[in-house]
């Protein structure tokens, strides 16, 4: 079993990683051409792109400028200690212990429109790059077209040591689109998380987004290798509903948050 997740835009290069552990990433050569082509953007190029403030376009700009092919712990961080938000918060993966961390470096990529890929201890440079926007390049018109099916193969290479394999889609639409399903070998689940509101059960983005992070720090703490076995998630009071799901598309729902 794999699970992916997307990243977060929030970063944490602050706190120290309570882990000396880490790997590089296996797709650097092609951030390192992201980086150059970005290089070539203005802070007013990078603020229309990204719909994003002057401010914010302008440390982007920085980053790219200061970022550098080689990375030690000096100059980068474990990409699921540095990035912040939802997800994260409720992964929460600075209180997981070393042997934790083992487990999900095996089972758990994070989906990035710089890295491509990242496993959770791979080393991680700042930046701002959404997988969803329109970045011409000498692969086509946006960054779905740069990383092509070379997500789906680094997917691929690691679920081809499961005999059953199953991806675990935790990833929001922009980041699971640059993964090609007809080129996926495994099967795909899909977690949805609803909450009860005015009556009806409904998709609220910001507690689906901690949900996920939830379901992976879930994952961790009972070791699951047998996808079934997440249908027993009950994190912050989620639980599964047979009725609601259909297929592959699991659904977890919990009463309203008081």
């Amino acid at each position: 079993m794999l699970m992916v997740i997307s990243p977060a835009k929030t970063l944490d290069y602050d706190t120290p990683a309570h882990v000396a552990r880490y790997t590089l990433p296996d797709l650097l050569d092609h951030s390192a051409e992201l980086i150059k082509l970005l290089r070539t953007r203005t802070p007013a190029d990078i603020a229309a792109m990204m719909g994003i403030s002057d401010a914010l376009a302008t440390l982007n700009v920085g980053r790219y400028h200061d970022w550098q092919p080689h990375f030690t712990p000096d100059n980068a961080k474990q990409a699921v200690l540095a990035f912040m938000g939802d997800v994260y918060e409720g992964l929460d993966a600075a209180t997981l212990d070393a042997g934790q961390l083992d487990w999900l470096q095996n089972h758990l990529r994070i989906l990035s429109g710089l890295y491509g890929c990242l496993r959770p201890l791979d080393l991680m440079q700042a930046y701002r790059l959404e997988m969803g926007i329109k970045l011409a390049n000498a692969r086509g018109k946006d960054l779905y077209a740069y990383w092509g099916d070379r997500i789906t193969e680094r997917l691929n290479d690691v679920l081809a040591a499961d005999s059953d394999p199953v991806l675990v889609n935790l990833a929001s639409n922009e980041y699971f689109k640059s993964v090609r399903p007809a080129k996926l070998r495994a099967r795909v689940v899909t977690p949805v998380f609803q909450d009860q509101k005015g009556g009806q059960y409904k998709v609220i983005s910001f507690h689906a987004k901690r949900a996920r992070g939830l379901m992976v720090r879930w994952a961790v703490e009972h070791a699951v290798t047998d996808p079934q076995t997440l249908k027993a998630f009950d994190s912050e009071g989620y639980a599964f509903s047979q009725e609601a799901s259909t297929g592959d598309s699991w659904v977890f729902r919990r009463e309203a948050v008081r």
